[in-house]
């Protein structure tokens, strides 16, 4: 028996048996493929097939990421109609307020119930097509409109048990060559104000109507009041016969209730407040000196609007000189554009705030003034609702407060709430400002090259 004296240790490795700089890696090889390596140009051709093979999966994987993404995101919820009415015509607009869908039709207005989609009623007295409707609740089930028909007439009417009651045509005028066009109408929330934006051969202008809906609501109790007084002694004194005493009181409730609706009631018309018209061109000081610039500023005009300064005609017409001068190829390139009072504008009805206090300032939800900005125009302007009587007939109403802004304002926006606004200019900035306290809130520039058409908050 041969028995091993000492224990079996294992060899240090010798020199030829470390590993090449090439076969680093080689316990991570396949021992079967050890001696299956491709020649040239397999090896690149097997290669490049490997590298097609790895991008497919990764855009594979990707997709499926964008996929599972998608499927996690929630889904808006897809609504379809429950419900239809059928109206007589074309249907161009509608509106909506408390319980009644209000829709304007290639001839007439017609009224649609919410709850069962039926027809109340119906008014195609002036067989006129209506291109635009604005609709509020004034409360007691009345409702004021107001309707823009095919030739540019502003309709007021105001709905009331189930009946259209016309009370005013606001832009009617006899002489059909003065007559002007509405481009935009507006009807504060409430229905205590309403404005119009007109449009004449020539010129433009901006009219603030008061609607006085308190009165508006006494007369249409009384001669509801007086329509069923009537009704009852009409039924009193009727024949002793059953079906003829209910047939007449019928008729004559229906007919006493139609009459003192649609022909008795004459309801006031609104109050034309304000008419704004659009800034003119700033031209030459007709100061003859500081003092009587400062003493403008005295008797009231508004600073901001570029008015009062002390800039000469003469002035005026040498910096234009040098300007064409300096840059005649980009102005014969592009064409000179003669400087023109402009014919359109956006308007807002503003709540009380600290800029703008009125006599309304202890009920917050009724405006107090309007918010306007004509196009092409660097000025937002503020005017107060509650202006003296000698300055409603004045021919230039001044602002109370003006904004000026970098660039012209493209377009504008205010929140529901009032407090906010929003002003986009020309040069795609957007301005957010806190009205109530009167300072901007943030500025935030849009790409280059871009161009901001509306804005709304939501």
């Amino acid at each position: 028996v041969n028995i091993r004296k000492h224990p079996l240790e294992i060899p240090p490795p010798s020199e030829k048996d470390w590993p090449k700089d090439d076969e680093e890696d080689f316990f991570l090889l396949d021992p079967d493929r050890e001696r299956d390596a491709l020649p040239q140009p397999f090896r690149m051709i097997n290669k490049l097939v490997m590298q097609v093979f790895e991008s497919a999966m990764e855009i594979i994987e990707k997709r499926e990421m964008l996929r599972e993404a998608e499927k996690r995101k929630v889904q808006p919820t897809k609504c379809f109609p429950t419900a239809e009415f059928q109206v007589t015509g074309r249907a161009n607009c509608l509106a909506v307020s408390g319980k009644y869908i209000f829709v304007g039709l290639s001839v007439g207005l017609a009224a649609f119930n919410t709850s069962d989609c039926k027809d109340v009623c119906a008014w195609d007295a002036a067989k006129t097509e209506i291109c635009a409707i604005h609709a509020s609740d004034l409360g007691n089930e009345c409702h004021v409109l107001l309707a823009v028909d095919e030739m540019g007439l502003v309709w007021l009417f105001c709905f009331h048990k189930e009946s259209f009651l016309l009370i005013k045509i606001l832009n009617e005028v006899e002489d059909i060559r003065k007559r002007s066009t509405c481009v935009e109408v507006l009807l504060a929330r409430g229905g205590d104000y309403a404005g119009i934006l007109l449009q004449g051969n020539t010129k433009a202008w901006l009219e603030i109507y008061q609607l006085p809906k308190d009165s508006w609501l006494e007369e249409l109790e009384e001669n509801l009041g007086a329509a069923a007084g009537l009704a009852c002694s009409e039924r009193g004194s009727s024949c002793t016969s059953a079906v003829q005493n209910i047939l007449r009181w019928t008729f004559l409730l229906q007919e006493s209730s139609v009459s003192a609706s649609q022909t008795d009631v004459e309801l006031d018309p609104p109050v034309l407040l304000l008419t704004v018209k659009p800034p003119k061109p700033i031209t030459g000081t007709h100061f003859k000196g500081p003092l009587d610039a400062l003493k403008e500023v005295d008797d009231d005009s508004m600073l901001g609007l570029g008015y009062n300064h002390l800039i000469k005609d003469s002035q005026w017409e040498l910096q234009e000189a040098i300007f064409r001068s300096t840059y005649r190829e980009y102005l014969e390139a592009e064409g000179v554009i003669k400087e023109e009072i402009p014919r359109h504008a956006t308007f807002h009805f503003l709540l009380p705030s600290r800029i703008l206090v009125g006599p309304e300032m202890n009920v917050p939800d009724i405006p107090v003034g309007i918010g306007v900005h004509w196009d092409g125009n660097h000025n937002f302007c503020l005017y107060l609702l509650n202006h003296p009587l000698k300055e409603k007939v004045d021919s230039d109403l001044k602002p109370d407060v003006v904004w000026p802004c970098a660039a012209p304002i493209a377009c504008s926006a205010v929140s529901s709430c009032s407090r906010y606004l929003a002003l986009a200019g020309e040069d795609a900035t957007i301005t957010i400002w806190d009205k109530y306290l009167g300072y901007p809130l943030s500025v935030t520039a849009i790409l280059e090259e871009r161009s901001i058409r509306s804005i709304h908050f939501l």
